[in-house]
């Protein structure tokens, strides 16, 4: 599997892509449809997944499922299979109460939204952020293995590094 990341929008939100023998997820589309679309031309599109309904998070959706044949896919807890991509998904409220982050094992990354930045993690100020209800998410990401984190903005970092250095996994 390849992750192309498109960094979008007035936050710089990153948009990824993952492709894998010529299929391709898109997760969190943010804005900018056209150059999100030209970035998977020749590629069949699998479905989109959301790791939050964040405006900055999903600008371009409804432009690109009204221009592709495609879905926002099931993001129900649990593992789940789609075309050659196999991943988790794990319920991480807090910063909303609908986070979501999607762990591909296989290829050992999760993908965090706005819930785990290098660092840091996101706020709880907004509307439906509970800082307690974190604190559980964390807790519950900590028991996993080390892994390669891609947040929703910024650079991607490892779960061992925010173990050892993020003062909000301690």
């Amino acid at each position: 599997m390849t992750v192309d990341t498109l960094v979008l929008g007035y936050l710089d939100n990153n948009c990824y892509i993952l492709s894998n023998n010529n299929k391709c997820l898109i997760i969190d589309p943010s804005d900018n449809g056209n150059v999100i679309l030209n970035a998977i031309e020749n590629k069949e599109l699998l479905g989109i997944l959301i790791t939050h309904r964040h405006p900055d998070h999903i600008g371009a959706l409804d432009y690109i499922l009204n221009k592709t044949n495609t879905k926002v896919l099931d993001s129900e807890e649990g593992f789940h299979d789609v075309g050659p991509f196999k991943f988790q998904v794990i319920n991480t409220p807090g910063h909303t109460p609908d986070s979501k982050t999607f762990y591909f094992y296989e290829e050992n990354i999760m993908f965090t939204g706005d819930f785990i930045f290098r660092d840091t993690i996101g706020r709880t100020d907004l509307p439906g952020g509970d800082m307690d209800v974190m604190y559980e998410s964390i807790n519950n990401i900590k028991k996993f293995n080390d892994c390669k984190i891609m947040p929703g903005h910024g650079e991607s970092t490892t779960l061992n590094y925010e173990k050892e250095n993020n003062i909000f996994f301690k």
